[in-house]
């Protein structure tokens, strides 16, 4: 995959293309796409990489460890690179897909020598993001995204796509690259004004929850841990429910009456966490993330029914990215969902694990009902709002 020479435009999805990224639009170009994924030998990641890639709409035919993936001149050792040649001949895939970031002069090198797209961890991610952004905000976040993925790129970019200019004063290279940044840089503060904008409409809906006096609680927690579930559950709402990864991209907040309270708190269901999430994407949806930071209370969503290690993996991932927004660790509550998919419903060993103790975590499931009343009466206590003595029937 070769670079073409910067030109920036505007598509109906109101979306900013370019060079910068993949050049074919990512809402179309894996339709149908065969790759070959790239990534380190352990089964999370193996598993993950692959949910990833499917997700973007991609046919795996084949996933390659390796125990290294080194910065050499293709991204992945010399040997690796011969090994891929050979493997997309064979199985007639048009991409290979690297479970790390990697330069564009790495990309390209590694695209001539195979004769296949190649795209890195980070440009999936974005692909993933841009085919799930519905509103104008998530667009312009995805944007902003974009452009801060090319910026460090477009230098590599155009050395590669003008070979052969002279470099210095005048010089052709130094001018296609200035045009470039001054393109991209014009770019981004475009988008940061229109991202701003809708901050402070955020922030004027922040202080006049505050003003109601309404506890705010905040769902958080890994893609796909069920999140939207639990928050259709308890505001009898229907958002879209999927296993897809990131199917919510946008914060969705509604007032809630627990059942047998006259008490209202304010709930918001906001984007999903995934591990090595590039520093960028979570300051290009810092306005909604941000929300996590003002809530009153913090339910952290975590997958129960998966394998220990991936739970352990993908809470501790969550927790630094908690961290990461500066969210006080005392306003989270750990929710351990999914419950009903266990085996052994006394599969509690988890609330007994040092990682999640400290948390005194609530076990249930947001699809069967199960644990929900002590869910409730869980918010009540940590929001401040004493539940009534007689609950809700039991499940």
């Amino acid at each position: 995959m070769g670079f073409t020479p910067f030109s920036p435009t505007r598509t109906g999805s109101n979306r900013f293309t370019g060079d910068f990224a993949d050049s074919s639009d990512p809402l179309t170009a894996s339709q149908g796409s065969r790759a070959i994924l790239v990534t380190y030998p352990d089964d999370f990641t193996k598993r993950e990489i692959t949910e990833l890639a499917r997700a973007a709409g991609y046919e795996v035919t084949q996933v390659v460890t390796q125990r290294d993936i080194i910065k050499s001149e293709y991204g992945v050792g010399v040997g690796k690179a011969q090994e891929l040649e050979g493997l997309v001949a064979d199985s007639h895939s048009d991409t290979i897909i690297i479970d790390e970031s990697v330069t564009s002069a790495q990309a390209n090198k590694l695209s001539a020598k195979t004769h296949a797209q190649v795209i890195d961890r980070e440009r999936l991610i974005l692909n993933i993001f841009a085919r799930r952004a519905t509103t104008t905000e998530a667009k312009l976040q995805v944007q902003l995204a974009e452009l801060r993925y090319a910026l460090p790129r477009a230098r590599d970019a155009v050395r590669y796509s003008v070979r052969g200019e002279q470099a210095g004063f005048m010089g052709m290279g130094e001018y296609a690259v200035d045009v470039k940044f001054r393109a991209l840089k014009k770019q981004m503060a475009f988008v940061k004004d229109k991202l701003e904008k809708s901050r402070t409409v955020r922030d004027l809906h922040t202080a006049e929850r505050r003003k109601l006096g309404v506890p705010f609680v905040s769902l958080a927690g890994y893609t796909s841990s069920g999140k939207t579930t639990l928050f259709n559950r308890l505001t009898a709402e229907s958002k879209e429910e999927s296993p897809n990864l990131f199917t919510t991209l946008t914060t969705t907040t509604r007032m809630v009456t627990f059942p047998n309270s006259k008490s209202k708190i304010l709930l918001s269901d906001t984007v999903g966490f995934i591990s090595r999430l590039p520093t960028y994407l979570v300051e290009s949806f810092k306005s909604t993330l941000d929300e996590l930071r003002y809530a009153d209370l913090v339910l952290l969503l975590v997958d129960a029914s998966e394998h220990v290690d991936s739970i352990r993996t993908k809470f501790l991932s969550c927790r630094q990215t908690l961290s990461d927004l500066e969210v006080d660790a005392g306003k989270i509550l750990v929710v351990l969902n999914k419950m009903d998919l266990l085996q052994d419903r006394g599969s509690s060993h988890l609330s007994e694990d040092p990682l999640f103790r400290e948390f005194d975590p609530v076990k249930i499931s947001a699809t069967g009902g199960y644990g929900l009343r002590q869910l409730r009466n869980h918010i009540l206590r940590r929001t401040s709002v004493t539940p009534k003595p007689e609950g809700e029937p039991a499940r």
